[in-house]
């Protein structure tokens, strides 16, 4: 995430909590609620729950809809050392303010995931001696709090850090094999081109061992992005890097591939309205992407008059906005309706007459996908799709997705 995630306070987690030492079965079995549908993970924002002001999750809720958070950062001792901590400060171990933040989200039938990483900091990749210790620090944090999902936010100055991203992906790949069903996202900065050289190394790190999360997802922001054109292209871009790391056709790595942004004012001074989130949004769904998040909750509020000298903020966006307006895209992302919102009728496609001669196939429709050799109808015939295609109506050109197969 953005550079002001090197905002960590110092806020003290306060009580003790003994951390659990089972796996996340035996944490559900404890007490821990049921998982969410993975989609609620995936579209989960991010809130740090010790710092930058942090906000109401139970009002977040109750204003967006809102089922998912993602509680940031869990980071190495800043003494040193292999044993987790919330922002480098606060131990896992003897930490109560935080599990009430998770006690309240989930109260109300929402859940968290947690993130660990993230911009600045030590990271428990640099600390820990190899990749089984550093799974076994992260697996106090998935039995701690009966976790269904974590992130793996790997960038500066970590990802430069050979050794240490390779304890980093093992370790995940270590808690996906030992958590089932644990929904795992990895993310990285983006740049124009999709990702930088050491993100791309990362990604042949997980591929030299065998690792594929639910997704990768990509930060484009902070690298001289220019509205939401820019970071279409560059989540493109990302995808056939997917493509050709992991030998993925294009569907497949989209179904992989996640964006993360930054709402309002980037720690570069760029900016993303409202209406970016929303383009973003679209080509995200439309490509059936797998995750859509952004950093951060505690930035989804307008600015008071005295913060608003162009400067970015831990607390506020920085742009003109209602409470919590950014989260209610990750609704939408996640499939639901926020409060007071109208939902988009389904389109239904026009019947296409039935002719007893040659018999129409299942009439094309906007909103699905077709891949190479399905068959659809449309205006009074038949067509087969010659490769992955949605939202193209067959237009009978020799350089569109479509083949025409004769009237029906």
């Amino acid at each position: 995430m953005g550079r002001l995630r090197a905002c960590l306070g110092a806020a003290a987690a306060v009580g003790l909590a003994a951390a659990g030492t089972t796996a996340l079965a035996a944490g559900s079995a404890s007490g821990a609620p049921s998982a969410l549908d993975n989609r609620w993970y995936a579209a989960a924002p991010y809130l740090m729950p010790e710092d930058n002001d942090p906000p109401d999750a139970a009002a977040i809720m109750d204003a967006t809809g809102l089922k998912a958070f993602q509680l940031a950062f869990i980071l190495a001792p800043n003494g040193g050392g292999c044993t987790p901590t919330w922002g480098g400060t606060s131990s896992l171990s003897s930490d109560t303010a935080v599990q009430s933040v998770i006690n309240t989200i989930r109260s109300k039938g929402g859940d968290v995931s947690v993130s660990i990483g993230g911009y600045g900091g030590t990271k428990l990749g640099q600390t820990c001696s190899d990749a089984a210790s550093t799974a076994a620090a992260y697996q106090q944090v998935i039995t701690k709090y009966g976790l269904h999902a974590i992130d793996f936010d790997l960038e500066e100055p970590e990802y430069e850090n050979t050794a240490a991203i390779k304890n980093e992906i093992g370790a995940a790949k270590i808690l996906q094999q030992n958590n089932p069903g644990l929904y795992v996202s990895v993310t990285t900065p983006g740049t124009a081109d999709g990702t930088g050289w050491f993100g791309k190394q990362m990604l042949l790190e997980a591929k030299s061992q065998g690792f594929t999360p639910n997704n990768f997802s990509i930060m484009p922001f902070d690298g001289g992005f220019n509205g939401a054109a820019s970071q279409t292209d560059a989540l493109t871009k990302f995808n056939a890097i997917l493509q050709s790391t992991f030998g993925w056709n294009e569907a497949t790595a989209y179904a992989h591939e996640g964006f993360s942004g930054m709402n309002g004012r980037s720690d570069a001074g760029e900016y993303f309205p409202q209406a970016d989130f929303q383009t973003v949004l679209d080509f995200a769904t439309s490509h059936h992407m797998d995750r859509y998040t952004f950093w951060s909750l505690n930035r989804d509020r307008q600015c008071s008059p005295a913060d608003n000298g162009g400067r970015t903020s831990g607390s506020c966006s920085s742009v003109a906005q209602s409470p919590w307006e950014f989260a209610k895209f990750s609704v939408k992302f996640a499939g639901a309706t926020p409060p007071g919102s109208t939902p988009t009728p389904t389109p239904t496609p026009t019947p296409t007459p039935p002719n007893p001669g040659n018999s129409c196939k299942t009439a094309w429709s906007s909103s699905a996908v077709y891949v190479s050799g399905d068959e659809a109808s449309y205006n009074g015939h038949n067509w087969k799709a010659k490769w992955w295609t949605q939202n193209e109506a067959p237009n009978g050109s020799d350089w569109g997705a479509w083949q025409d197969e004769g009237s029906c």
